[in-house]
């Protein structure tokens, strides 16, 4: 049987350039979706190529390269047919690049089922983002993705490095807590009110608080299910991209799920066209 590296604890002495990374990467992000247009769509398409660089260094270390533009050159057509008004072709673009990656990995890859699910993977949270950022208010929307996203993050981490107490999974993340899990779920609450409370986002409060507990929930799914992932791969962290962080996948697991969360709850008022 394999033995599998721990997965990472955190390391306090990075604490600073940790801090400095998401100094930088905040306000690009934020910049980006209220510029939207090109800018927006330029973030997501360079997110997009990292993110499937580390898939393909993770699932295929003996053929990285092959598998990463395989699953880019997936996801981005999706991107750039939501892009333009086109949600229902991108579903099928997205199943059919899926297929694709899978084919392309044939031969270079022990499993190509990998490639085709990096391609869904990825794809899904990615439309979404695009989606739900072209929709009417779809800014503050936005913003309440990722308000909701760092709160649930920042919650559990504070309530759970402080009462501690039983482990959540630790088969597979050995420092998150029940502690912290409610202490995230509560702050993605709280912020998700705050941010209806505080913006031109017209939604009431109590759906704003159901919809941050939800997003809040599926930020934390998304973190676990990436820490499995890294598990059955062999790897302690998806890459190195962010100083202080890891990879781009390892910041934005949570989100990834989040984003999928969100644009069902707005999909229940407005629809996809």
């Amino acid at each position: 049987m394999m033995c599998l590296p721990q997965a990472r604890r955190f390391d306090w002495s990075n604490l600073g350039v940790r801090a400095v990374s998401t100094l930088v990467l905040v306000p690009l992000v934020l910049a980006a979706v209220w510029l939207d247009g090109p800018w927006y769509l330029l973030l997501m398409s360079v997110g997009v190529a990292l993110l499937a660089i580390e898939w393909g260094q993770m699932t295929a270390p003996q053929a990285p390269v092959r598998i990463a533009a395989a699953v880019t050159a997936a996801v981005l057509a999706c991107l750039f047919i939501v892009y333009h008004g086109h949600t229902a072709v991108a579903w099928m673009a997205m199943v059919i690049g899926a297929a694709a990656a899978a084919l392309v990995a044939r031969g270079v890859a022990e499993r190509p089922a990998d490639a085709a699910f990096g391609v869904v993977y990825i794809a899904v949270p990615s439309v979404c983002l695009i989606w739900l950022r072209d929709k009417p208010e779809g800014m503050w929307w936005t913003y309440l993705l990722f308000a909701v996203t760092w709160a649930a993050d920042i919650f559990a981490f504070l309530v759970g490095s402080s009462l501690k107490g039983p482990k959540l999974w630790p088969r597979f993340s050995p420092n998150k807590t029940w502690s912290g899990f409610v202490g995230g779920l509560a702050g993605s609450m709280i912020v998700g009110g705050a941010v209806a409370t505080l913006t031109p986002l017209h939604l009431g409060l109590p759906a704003a608080a159901v919809i941050g507990l939800a997003g809040g929930a599926a930020t934390m799914a998304g973190d676990l299910w990436e820490s499995m992932l890294k598990r059955r791969f062999g790897v302690k962290d998806s890459g190195d991209l962010i100083p202080g962080h890891g990879g781009l996948l390892d910041r934005v697991d949570g989100l990834m799920f989040a984003a999928v969360v969100l644009a069902a709850a707005r999909l229940m008022d407005f629809g996809w066209h």
